[in-house]
């Protein structure tokens, strides 16, 4: 598994400075954090320090590595006929709530999800 992702990931060793730790040590520690849930702090030593497993999780997010690594697999995969890629999607009927049934047309409500409040807008036009 590890040859097919290792083309995907960035280089250990920078232009300057001390190479750093190991990918694949630290990818397993990531994989082990989201595969058990727990949290980054509670990672297991073989895995290194979970500071710098965590900082090397949030650049490949940052940096698209981590996107690379799963077009990469995708392509492999597809490339083998692994990949079914029709989609099924089954649509339900959603009732609106109480108090929203009686709204008028002209009005939306508008949540914040940084836990704001509620505000009302008018649709222009």
């Amino acid at each position: 598994m590890w040859a097919r992702i290792e083309p995907s990931l960035p280089p250990v060793k920078g232009a300057m400075g001390r190479p750093m730790r190991s990918h694949r040590t630290l990818i397993e520690g990531s994989i082990y954090r989201l595969r058990t849930g727990c949290a980054w702090r509670d990672l297991p030593v073989e895995f290194g320090p979970w500071q710098t497993v965590w900082k090397r999780h949030a650049r490949f997010c940052k940096d698209g590595t981590w996107d690379a690594v799963l077009v990469a697999l995708q392509a492999e995969a597809d490339a083998t006929g692994e990949i079914d890629w029709n989609v099924s999607a089954r649509s339900t009927i959603v009732r609106v709530h109480q108090h929203g049934a009686t709204a008028a047309k002209s009005e939306v409500t508008v949540t914040a999800y940084t836990g704001g409040s509620v505000e009302l807008q008018r649709i222009a036009g």
